[in-house]
């Protein structure tokens, strides 16, 4: 199984970081107990977002025909890679506003043409159907007014809108509530 981990927190050891890196160890931990259904163990790819080097999206929608991006070649595109190579998918994101960071939010707007492909109509088809999707989100907002005031479910919603829209199923949603009060 590959798996693709994208770290939208800029901390590197992070609330969101650990978070991942907890949920990950609970897959590899099932897949080598043979509790889970794949085969062969896994392969994890990590990406720290913040660190990555890509330009923002033009908006000139060539990717939709040409199913990748046209833009010169930057971090996007080894990210649309291991896209369509990943099995599953994990998305950590600090809250920001009520919604994900912005460079992640910036680097799904790359990725469009390797996430859904358009009928000639002009409806989205999903590419990825049959992949599986982790969203680990952390905020400040203490429970459950993260929930009422829109924040940790504002970033899970504009993540699962993209991961459902491109075909992976969300298969778990871990929301962590009230870092700053807890010391994390």
């Amino acid at each position: 199984m590959n798996i693709l981990v994208l770290n939208g927190s800029p901390r590197k050891n992070g609330n969101v970081a650990k978070t991942l890196r907890r949920q990950l160890e609970k897959l590899t931990a099932s897949v080598a107990a043979g509790t889970d259904s794949n085969e062969g163990g896994c392969q994890v790819i990590w990406e720290d977002v913040c660190d990555l080097s890509f330009d923002f999206c033009k908006g000139c929608m060539a990717c939709r025909s040409k199913s990748d991006c046209v833009m010169q070649l930057d971090d996007a595109h080894k990210i649309a890679c291991e896209i369509k190579n990943c099995d599953m998918i994990f998305v950590g994101t600090p809250v920001y506003w009520g919604n994900m960071n912005g460079k992640l939010k910036s680097l799904f707007d790359r990725l469009v043409g390797v996430m859904m492909a358009e009928s000639k109509m002009g409806i989205p088809r999903p590419i990825h159907k049959g992949k599986k999707a982790v969203i680990v989100t952390s905020c400040t907002t203490p429970f459950p007014f993260n929930y009422i005031c829109g924040q940790s479910i504002g970033a899970v919603r504009a993540v699962k809108e993209i991961l459902k829209s491109s075909g992976f199923k969300v298969v778990r949603k871990v929301n962590i509530s009230n870092t700053k009060r807890r010391g994390l």
